[in-house]
């Protein structure tokens, strides 16, 4: 391999010479425009020099734009760094430099001409306050040669003839992982294969708990202890492990991918917010499995607005709480065994300051008789997908919760307790989304090489190959974003705006993957027996839950200002 990425043993006209020189110097151009954005949206934002909430709303449009072109230029420099890393380490293949190409190449065009926030909103330059003559700093010849060059026909249907050499499997060859994670996404991977993939439509349809055998499992693998400290009962690894874990078993069935969720917040909430007497009681029977639990914090009427909460926690004569109120879309709720619940017990308030966070401890239920407990009740909410651990709503009446269960033994401080648990949840999420979409890969290219119409097999048409193409190039940058908001974890910097992004491409990238996998199943796809049909229901979530898209960038938009 050459310097600069060019490989002088290839012929191949798709790969452009000097590829990372190319893109190197295209990121430079690709951030000025986002420095000029910046400046021009704090002059419609700023009041007496401070962010104005109240105008950020005004500018939404505005704001909310600047929040995808600042995760589509961060998405070029962790590109850029993942090529660089695969190069120097001598694996940056045919494949790996076709994806990295085609990345640039759309990503650079659609900052320039558009950015597909989702299928009917595109923000343009102009709608951030730019002019033509802003975006001239884009007019740079690698840039324009980048657009012109690097995302096309001919560059798409060639990475898809290497993706059938490598049958798809781009996620352990190109993902530049060191040793150890890629011993622990193949150790997943195996697992998703052999006790996942086989039964998880079937669940789905039937709209089943998935089995406790596989928790258990999961449990003996260490899924739910995976980050927690090893002197608290955890195996003591990375968020990036975190996240090749949550992507494998998600790309067997979301549901699966999703169990570990609420453990993460759980141990979260108790790391950053217990005390040493509740840390040491919580975490090791998290991470043993010994416990399952739920988070419960969504109301009714409030989504996204948890500062207007109204669930409230009254203390009695004993010390004890008594929780009275109705909370919506609870996940696992039913078999778990504490539900992390977030309250309001200081009197006269209505905003975030009066919340406090409890580990309400409860008794599992059963399909048949969900709620054990006096005080407790609730019903299931059928949905689309994500069913594998079910929905529902439960309602507080009176029930009753240990004084020693209020998290920190000190009350207002729910709230902050619970931002702080988002970067992980929202890595986590991102990792999830990425193995959703790998699914839709995987099916989409399946059946794109067994389908025969016309005399040829599906993949041999262009389109159906650029879809493909598409899909493994978005996945590849959604994940190199989400192992770099990981890394920033681990490295203890503050990492919100990274996983905030990870998660606002990942779901995006998700959604599109699961919905051209389904047309290129054509009728079929529509069909409840095909797989894909699954995926794209599960996929469908991944914009709204862990932060809505709109509040995802609405949060990111307020960082990139500030």
């Amino acid at each position: 391999m050459a310097h600069d990425g060019q490989d002088m043993t290839l012929t191949n006209d798709t790969i452009l010479p000097d590829l990372l020189t190319l893109t190197a110097a295209a990121v430079e151009p690709a951030n000025a425009v986002l420095e000029l954005a910046k400046t021009r949206l704090r002059e419609l934002v700023q009041q007496d020099g401070r962010v104005s909430a109240a105008l950020i709303d005004e500018h939404q449009t505005a704001a909310h734009g600047l929040a995808w072109l600042a995760t589509y230029v961060e998405s070029l420099r962790q590109m850029q760094g993942w090529a660089k890393r695969m190069n120097e380490s001598g694996t940056f293949s045919e494949v790996e430099q076709l994806i990295h190409q085609i990345a640039f190449g759309e990503y650079l065009w659609q900052i320039y001409g558009g950015i597909q926030m989702n299928q009917g909103e595109i923000v343009r330059l102009q709608d951030i306050g730019l002019s033509q003559e802003d975006a001239r700093v884009l007019m740079t010849p690698e840039v324009m040669r980048l657009t012109e060059q690097g995302n096309t026909q001919k560059a798409r249907v060639r990475l898809v003839e290497l993706m059938q050499e490598r049958s798809a499997e781009l996620t352990v060859g190109a993902c530049g992982l060191d040793e150890e994670l890629g011993m622990i996404r193949e150790q997943f991977r195996r697992f998703s294969v052999d006790k996942v993939e086989p039964f998880a439509h079937e669940w789905h349809l039937k709209d089943e708990l998935i089995p406790i055998e596989i928790i258990d499992e999961l449990a003996e693998m260490g899924v739910f202890g995976l980050t927690i400290p090893e002197n608290l009962g955890g195996f003591g690894l990375s968020k990036a492990s975190m996240c090749v874990v949550s992507e494998e078993l998600s790309r067997g069935y979301i549901g699966v991918g999703s169990l570990g969720t609420r453990s993460e917040i759980a141990a979260e909430l108790v790391i950053a917010g217990g005390t040493d007497e509740q840390r040491s009681h919580w975490l090791p029977r998290i991470a043993s499995g010994e416990i399952l639990p739920t988070a419960v914090f969504t109301e009714p009427n409030t989504g996204s607005d948890l500062g207007a909460l109204r669930t409230k926690g009254v203390q009695d004569e004993n010390g004890d709480w008594l929780l009275n109120g109705n909370k919506t879309w609870i996940t696992h709720a039913a078999r778990t065994h504490v539900m992390t619940v977030l309250a309001r017990t200081v009197p006269d308030t209505d905003d975030y300051k009066g919340l406090s966070m409890f580990m309400a401890e409860k008794t599992p239920g059963t399909d048949e008789a969900p709620w054990q407990d006096p005080g407790i009740s609730g019903g299931e909410i059928e949905v689309l997908g994500y069913r594998g651990m079910k929905e529902y709503t439960v309602n507080f009446d009176d029930f009753k919760v240990k004084g020693e269960n209020l998290l920190g033994m000190e009350q207002g401080k729910g709230f902050k307790q619970l931002m702080e648990t988002f970067e992980s949840a929202r890595i986590q999420t991102a990792a999830r989304a990425i193995g959703v979409a790998q699914s839709a890969l995987d099916e989409g290219m399946s059946y794109a090489q067994d389908r025969k119409q016309f005399g040829k097999a599906l993949i041999n048409f262009p389109r159906v190959a650029s879809k493909l193409a598409m899909m493994a190039v978005e996945i590849m940058v959604a994940r190199q974003l989400t192992y770099f908001s990981a890394r920033e974890k681990d490295e203890g910097r503050r990492c919100d705006l990274e996983a905030g992004m990870a998660k606002l491409l990942g779901a995006r990238v998700a959604w599109a993957a699961a919905d051209n996998a389904l047309q290129i199943h054509g009728g079929n796809g529509f069909a409840l027996e095909y797989k894909i049909s699954r995926i794209l229901c599960d996929a469908r979530i991944l914009n709204i839950f862990e932060g809505a898209a709109e509040i995802q960038a609405q949060v990111i938009a307020r960082r990139v200002l500030g």
